[in-house]
């Protein structure tokens, strides 16, 4: 079977004993009036410069490098900046953003390669979407259990982006979760996420129908898991119910399916941020501490996480 190295790729048809819903892997949302490929392009370079310019380290060791389209200009920014990398390695989350660090003349480590005891100073990654409280959803490249690794291992996740990604609640336009499964538990994952409200949740398929189900770097398929529009912490304060007809709060969705047996990871960053970790004692959050968001008139708009 084939394998995705974390490229955005249009999805191919199921086995027939699967339906399929057509979902696209980067749909436009309502608030962005960019019109054009250049617009959304110059859009993501101004957003990557900014958040690169605001939170590299002067003399970063560790760095994390993300996946997607976007990314691609973050890596662009970091050697435009024009200081010293040669004592710099950088800790890619798949093949893709591997190449993109090698072509680039940085030095690529693996995570599994890192030191012990080794803490990246900043990770820059993007998203597919992004609520008002910086939570994300990622996974549309395929690459969300290693970026998830990367972001927790950081002192600061810094999510970049253009305006189409940003909406008040994830789902609003986004439709699916990202779900990485083991081969054997795929069609129980199917089953479950189903039981939890999940709306004709399908396997990601391979481009050539023949080569079946998507493979990850990890040798795991991936679940396309559509749910409701989702609900915010304050939303369940207000006495919203979470759960109730397949409408979840952020964290509790994730949790739940989390606990799936043969669930690797769920598409969803959301909890603490980095320092809101290390305040806790621990290492590395799984949502970003800011969000760069590259506008359709040129301007970058900042969202920094609040508790």
């Amino acid at each position: 079977m084939g394998r995705l190295f974390c490229f955005l790729s249009p999805r191919s048809l199921l086995p027939p004993r699967l339906r399929l819903s057509r979902l696209p892997l980067s749909p436009l949302p309502r608030r962005s009036n960019m019109s054009t490929v250049s617009d959304i392009e110059a859009a993501k370079r101004a957003a990557a410069k900014a958040a690169v310019a605001n939170h590299y380290p002067k003399d970063a060791r560790w760095v994390g490098i993300g996946s997607g389209t976007t990314i691609v200009y973050v890596v662009e920014a970091i050697k435009a900046l024009g200081v010293d990398t040669s004592i710099t390695r950088y800790v890619p989350t798949g093949y893709q953003s591997r190449r993109l660090i090698v072509n680039a003349g940085l030095t690529a480590v693996e995570f599994d390669a890192i030191p012990a005891g080794t803490i990246l100073d900043v990770a820059f990654d993007g998203a597919d979407e992004v609520d008002d409280d910086l939570n994300c959803i990622k996974g549309g490249g395929a690459c969300l259990f290693q970026e998830k690794l990367v972001a927790m291992q950081s002192k600061q996740f810094i999510c970049v982006a253009d305006s189409r990604k940003l909406q008040s609640r994830l789902l609003d336009n986004w439709k699916y979760i990202p779900v990485e499964v083991a081969p054997i538990a795929a069609y129980r994952v199917l089953r479950m996420l189903t039981e939890l409200g999940a709306v004709d949740p399908v396997l990601r398929q391979n481009m050539d129908a023949k080569e079946g189900p998507l493979k990850t770097d990890q040798g795991f398929f991936l679940i396309d898991a559509p749910f409701p529009p989702m609900l915010l912490k304050s939303d369940v304060r207000g006495g919203k119910v979470s759960g109730k007809a397949g409408v979840w709060e952020v964290a509790e969705l994730a949790t739940e399916i989390k606990a799936i047996s043969g669930v690797l990871e769920v598409g969803i960053f959301s909890g603490l941020t980095g320092p809101q970790a290390a305040a806790a004692g621990g290492i590395g959050g799984q949502r970003p501490v800011a969000v760069y968001f590259g506008m359709p008139d040129g301007t970058v708009s900042v969202r920094k996480a609040t508790a």
